[in-house]
Order: structure tokens, then C-alpha cells, then sequence
């Protein structure tokens, strides 16, 4: 769970919801027609501009944003020097038994790749690609929620000249020009709370989150690529501290 992006949404409506509360009720703020138009509006958008199996993920996007963890950078280290010190004094073949337990798909193929004896060209070749369709999909996803950031507020603008022509429509009775009035902005202002406060927040987060596991990714890549060649454990978290120290933490002390 992600406690900054939970801590974001609630605090985010929290202080909207008491500043409309200090000077009017908020009944005052919520229009069925206008949430119509945002959403629903933004919902047909997005099925022109995505084919439909992108847009059925897009739960599977949103998760992402609220439920997502990678292992640390260096507890990988740790164990993919682990793994290099076995392989060292025991031939690739002795870490075997070790894949069953590694969690991470990526990590497990890969050092299966090495112990049945795959080239160092076809797993890198395997690997990378697999790291190119991860950020890919990534991609995506943040892409989408982009797009729906950017049709909110447009949809907003059309709810809101919908309003203005019924209000247009009705100048014989003033009565009703200012409720009318209020209707068309609540439009464009369910359009600017969409999009600012959930669909482009979740955008970015999904970007930070493809940097993150790619990263983590690359980190494994070229720890199995160390193992394959048989590069020096030593050698090889000297390398890969570097990630650590890229992400401003500190690497870990030598024994």
C-alpha cells in the first residue's frame, strides 16, 4: 500500500470538501448532469483513443498506483552476490537449487537461463527485451491516465457551455439565471478536480513507478550477466552499488 498516495487523495479532498463547507453546503457542489458529462465524456474519449484490452486495464493501472512494492536495491545486491559466490565456488549448476525460491520472475528465468547453459548473448538479448516491454506497458499506463487528465477539464468546458445556452435559453425568467449559472461552472469544476487531483497525480506516479522497477530490473540484468561470465562477487557489487548511491542511499558497509 501506498501511503503517500492514499495520505494525497484524502487530504486533497479533505481540505476542498472544508473549504466549500466554510461558505456554502456542499449539496451545493454535487450535479448529476455535470458528472455525467465529466466522466462519462472522458470514459468515451478514452475508448476512440485506446484499443479496448488498454482500456479494460485500466484497473489494473490504478492498482499500481495504490498497491505497489519492489524489494530493495540492496537486499537484491545481497543476494545476487550470494548467488555469485556459490556459483563461484560451486559451478553455475550448484545454484540450482536456489531458484525455486527466488520470488521475482525475472531474476528466477534469467539464472535458470544460466544454469542450463544459455549463451551470455541470449540471455542479455532476453532480458533487455523484457525490461523494454516492462517499461512498455508502464508506459501505457501512465499515457492513459494522462489522457484522461486532459479530457476532463475539455469535458468540464463542454458541460459548462451546455449550461450557458440552456441558461441563454431561459433570460425571460431571471429567476433561474442564477441557478443555471451555478450548474454550468460545477462542470468545469468537477473537470479541473478529476484531472488535478487524480488523473495527472496518477500519471506521474505510474512514471516514477517504470523508472523504479526498470532500474531495479537493469540492477538484476547485469548481476546475472556478472554470474554467466563469472565476473568476481567482489567486482560485481562494486558495480552494482552504484545503483545505490544513484538513488542516494548509501552503499552497504564491507564485511
Amino acid at each position: 500500500m501506498d501511503i503517500a498516495t492514499i495520505v494525497g487523495i484524502i487530504s486533497g479532498i479533505g481540505l476542498i470538501v472544508s473549504a466549500i463547507l466554510i461558505g456554502s453546503s456542499i449539496t451545493l457542489f454535487i450535479d448529476i448532469p455535470s458528472l455525467l458529462i465529466v466522466l462519462g465524456g472522458t470514459a468515451a474519449a478514452i475508448l476512440i483513443a485506446y484499443p479496448l484490452n488498454q482500456v479494460l486495464g485500466v484497473m489494473g493501472f490504478a492498482m499500481k498506483v495504490f498497491m505497489f512494492k519492489l524489494p530493495k536495491q540492496d537486499e537484491l545486491i545481497a543476494q545476487l552476490v550470494d548467488i555469485s559466490n556459490k556459483a563461484r565456488k560451486g559451478g553455475l549448476l550448484s545454484i540450482e537449487g536456489d531458484i525455486a525460491s527466488i520470488t521475482d520472475p525475472f531474476l528466477s528465468k534469467a539464472l535458470q537461463m544460466t544454469v542450463d547453459g544459455v549463451g551470455t548473448g541470449v540471455i542479455a538479448s532476453i532480458m533487455q527485451k523484457q525490461i523494454m516491454l516492462s517499461r512498455e506497458q508502464h508506459k501505457i499506463g501512465s499515457d492513459l491516465f494522462s489522457s484522461m487528465g486532459s479530457y476532463c477539464p475539455a469535458f468540464g468546458m463542454i458541460g459548462t457551455l451546455i449550461g450557458l445556452v440552456q441558461m441563454m435559453a431561459a433570460l425571460d425568467d431571471p429567476s433561474t439565471i442564477g441557478p443555471k449559472m451555478s450548474v454550468a461552472l460545477i462542470t468545469t469544476f468537477y473537470g479541473s478536480l478529476f484531472a488535478n487531483l487524480f488523473y495527472i497525480p496518477m500519471s506521474d506516479k505510474l512514471k516514477k513507478r517504470s523508472g523504479e522497477e526498470t532500474q531495479n530490473m537493469t540492477l538484476l540484468y547485469e548481476g546475472v550477466i556478472s554470474i554467466r561470465e563469472g565476473e568476481h562477487p567482489r567486482l560485481m557489487e562494486d558495480k552494482l552499488n552504484v545503483y545505490l548511491t544513484a538513488s542516494g542511499k548509501a552503499p552497504a558497509p564491507e564485511k
